[in-house]
């Protein structure tokens, strides 16, 4: 084997590895969301599974390997023919579940990311904004309140339990004392998982670069992952994130 295809092929593997984290990250923010609502999942070696409705935009299943498509495709098709009529949604990590086979549809796609913790923050100053890390329930009221702007109609899916999690933080952006942007940091193992963004349209990059410096500050030293789509995607690529993998959002509405 020549040292490219060597080089090549190691690549590879950190790159799975990474993607597992990724996967493994975003699975146990899904099942904290859920605890805290009061539906809590169920962890295998290869899957979450949640027997229950979930809170809005959270799904049912994430895969965690990819490598074991056919065991978690069975898995799942076990559970809805045991009788579960509700809506159902599934994380396919690693675009590998056989979707068709479940009756399932694409609903969309996104990529995995990775910030490694040997990258400098971002130093991106924003005049009159300050950080702050969310620490009661009022404040999460109105960081919620924040986050819904452009729902409609408003969900609620934060509960104030996330609050007393060491491993969770929520962050929010303040110009004179109204909350403007704000994101989540959830810590599992050597990495942090980055969520929820939100920022004000015409500052979006600034806002986002401020997000990542607070969040390694309060985790530092450690390496930051998440996903996005569209015109998130290109911004995390801008503030030093690289495409990992490629996940898409499968399922079907209520029966």
């Amino acid at each position: 084997m020549v040292v490219s295809e060597v080089l090549t092929k190691a690549l590879t593997l950190m790159t799975d590895e990474l993607t597992i984290l990724a996967a493994r990250n975003n699975a146990e923010w899904c099942d904290a969301v859920c605890r805290a609502y009061g539906v809590p999942g169920e962890f295998s070696d290869d899957l979450w599974l949640n027997r229950h409705p979930t809170p809005p935009f959270y799904p049912n299943a994430v895969t965690l390997t990819p490598d074991t498509a056919e065991i978690q495709t069975e898995r799942i098709r076990e559970f809805l023919q045991s009788g579960f009529k509700g809506g159902f949604a599934v994380k396919d990590s690693f675009c590998t579940l056989e979707v068709a086979q479940l009756g399932f549809e694409v609903w969309f796609s996104a990529e995995w990311l990775h910030r490694p913790a040997s990258i400098p923050s971002p130093n991106v100053h924003l005049g009159g904004v300050a950080w702050r890390k969310i620490e009661s329930e009022p404040d999460l009221v109105a960081w919620e309140a924040a986050w819904n702007a452009e729902n409609d109609p408003p969900v609620h899916v934060f509960y104030p339990s996330l609050l007393t999690d060491k491993n969770i933080a929520f962050f929010a952006a303040y110009n004179n004392q109204r909350i403007v942007a704000g994101g989540i940091a959830n810590k599992t193992g050597d990495v942090v998982g980055i969520s929820n963004i939100f920022t004000p349209k015409e500052a979006a990059q600034d806002f986002w670069a401020n997000f990542v410096r607070v969040v390694m500050d309060s985790f530092p030293g450690l390496a930051l992952v998440g996903y996005e789509r569209g015109d998130e995607l290109q911004i995390a690529h801008s503030v030093g994130f690289q495409s990992i993998g490629t996940l898409r959002v499968c399922g079907r509405n209520s029966e």
